[in-house]
């Protein structure tokens, strides 16, 4: 039974942890897809690739941001050695932020082509998009974490 609810209460922490890196990987993807384009107009359309910096830098935040939070709140270190457990961390942020730019490019070419109006405050494609490509990535997050990089 202690079992049972140290587990519901590492899903609930994950999903916190999650929730607060999600709003810093939003955050910077609009702060990123405002600034960038500015000073690099192709941003918006790299070789058919649209926002592929902010997106990128973005991810980077909320990464570093979620990696602070797992291991000081979420899950239990000492599967491996600090260093190869940051390393597990990153390789596999690596390939969940391939993931993500994947769903996100997806989902900004053929689901979202207008703003969703939310009456006090409207969505962006950009913005849609980048939520739930965090939505999909995050659920596969949990389980390779929990089980490849730290104990339970």
């Amino acid at each position: 039974m202690k079992q049972f609810i140290l587990g519901k209460k590492q899903i609930f922490l994950f999903v916190i942890a999650g929730g607060l890196s999600a709003v810093v990987e939003i955050v910077m993807m609009k702060v990123f897809s405002h600034y960038i384009p500015q000073f690099f107009p192709q941003e918006t359309n790299f070789f058919g690739i649209k926002y592929l910096f902010s997106n990128i830098l973005s991810t980077g935040c909320a990464v570093l941001f979620n990696y602070w939070l797992s291991i000081r709140f979420v899950f239990e270190r000492g599967k491996h050695g600090k260093k190869r457990e940051f390393a597990y961390f990153v390789g596999i942020s690596f390939v969940s932020t391939l993931l993500s730019l994947t769903f996100f490019q997806l989902f900004i070419n053929f689901v979202f082509h207008t703003p969703l109006d939310l009456i006090v405050y409207a969505l962006s494609p950009i913005m849609m998009s980048k939520i739930m490509a965090i939505a999909l990535v995050s659920i596969l997050n949990y389980f390779v974490k929990k089980n490849v990089i730290f104990k339970g």
